[in-house]
């Protein structure tokens, strides 16, 4: 077992592998990973049924457990586990906002996020392991990098990829959901380090 009381592993090691330290190459390791994966799909699922139906994307809690399936997992295993969440919708499981799934959310009007949570729990991720989970400005900052990657998505496909343009993007894919990010970085942001330093107290 890791010795969690060292430096190295509190400063750059994700939330998750303090809780679950595995040696490279332990078979637990892989059965680590695919449980973590399971439980970060399934709660990405159940933040997408929270949902405020609006006229092109929903409003969902997802960006806030992306955000923090990254600070937790780290950018290897939070980016995985986006990637897994969208295998699942395509190939049918209804994981997405509304009770669908497939191959048309991808492709419609929310393509830009779902795909952009890839990309922002990595980000994420790799700040995580720098230390910016330790404490709650810097986590916040981390946050507010992934949200702007996942709206910057968003609003990419929106205004190019189904032509609707930069205003009317900007109206339906950014304004709506400033303040909510906003509020879902604060509550990420000051969980996140609370947790972490419960387990440090632990270790």
């Amino acid at each position: 077992m890791s010795d969690r009381s060292a430096p190295t592993a509190a400063t750059h090691s994700p939330l998750a592998a303090l809780m679950w330290p595995t040696r490279p190459g332990e078979a637990v390791g892989a059965l680590r990973a695919i449980v973590l994966i399971a439980l970060g799909t399934a709660l990405m699922a159940l933040s997408a049924k929270v949902n405020l139906p609006l006229p092109y994307v929903p409003m969902t809690l997802q960006t806030l457990v992306v955000l923090m399936i990254g600070a937790a997992y780290g950018w290897r295993l939070g980016s995985a586990t986006m990637i897994a969440y969208l295998a699942e919708g395509a190939l049918g499981l209804p994981v997405f906002a509304g009770p669908v799934g497939g191959i048309a959310p991808l492709v419609g009007p929310t393509a830009g996020y779902l795909f952009g949570f890839v990309l922002a729990a990595f980000v994420t991720g790799w700040l995580a392991e720098r230390g910016c989970d330790r404490s709650v400005v810097p986590l916040f900052a981390a946050m507010a990098v992934g949200h702007v990657v996942i709206l910057a998505a968003g609003f990419g496909w929106l205004a190019f990829g189904l032509g609707l343009g930069v205003a009317k993007a900007w109206q339906v894919g950014i304004a709506p959901f400033i303040a909510a990010s906003l509020v879902k970085n604060a509550l990420g942001a000051t969980l996140m380090p609370a947790a972490r330093r419960i387990v440090d107290r632990r270790g």
